[in-house]
């Protein structure tokens, strides 16, 4: 779709909240193939590098066009040409240092290390969906690409129908996160309720994801 939207003088920009970071994983990375043709892209630190909420990443290949969008002049400013100045490049004038805990989880973790994180979680998240959607009066509703799935949990009495369902799906996420072993949020996806699968946690392990699906597989046994 890039070279589409470069043909037709389009500025091409990637919403990458997960899948950006998904670049650091070889095994992954074939899913992203051609993002780095586009203008522009962002993703959130808050997710995989699991740093502070507000800490957002913005990518411009373009640094006059990046500048020119962002920067405010006034008589009442004084401009240092010797030092980069965050006014002339976000819509904040004033800010925390949130580049600094990406730095240093980056640091952390290393070239490596983030890679493993990616691949892991995606792993676990695959886990949990296949084995969740497995389990009696539970299907798979999206299988994932990396560390976000969807399942829906079936109200097994005769002749139930779609708002039956949904009503099902809702009433065992609040089941399973009145455990305390996780936390799932619901979702409508395509018209039904859903429960949304997200690992992103650097903390997650095998055993985690062992005391989940036996949760899940408790609370569908009570009904």
């Amino acid at each position: 779709m890039i070279p589409i939207a470069k043909a037709a003088g389009a500025w091409v920009h990637v919403d990458g909240a997960f899948g950006l970071v998904a670049r650091a994983s070889r095994r992954k990375r074939p899913l992203l193939e051609g993002v780095d043709q586009a203008d522009s892209w962002a993703t959130d630190g808050h997710k995989w590098l699991n740093v502070p909420f507000d800490c957002g990443i913005a990518f411009v290949r373009d640094r006059e066009a990046h500048r020119a969008a962002m920067t405010i002049a006034a008589s009442y400013i004084a401009a240092n040409s010797g030092a980069r100045d965050q006014i002339d490049w976000n819509p904040e004038w004033s800010r925390r240092g949130r580049g600094f805990a990406i730095y240093a989880a980056i640091r952390e973790l290393g070239r490596r290390g983030l890679e493993d994180l990616v691949d892991r979680t995606c792993g676990y998240c695959e886990r949990l969906v296949t084995g969740v959607g497995a389990m009696p009066g539970a299907e798979v509703v999206r299988l994932p690409h990396l560390n976000q799935g969807l399942v829906r949990f079936l109200d097994q009495r005769r002749g139930a129908i779609d708002a039956d369902h949904d009503r099902r799906t809702d009433e065992v996420i609040a089941a399973i996160n009145a455990t305390g072993e996780a936390f799932f949020s619901p979702t409508t996806w395509l018209g039904r309720r859903a429960m949304r699968v997200s690992v992103v946690n650097w903390r997650t392990t095998d055993a985690d994801v062992d005391r989940t699906l036996e949760a899940v597989k408790v609370v569908l046994a009570r009904a």
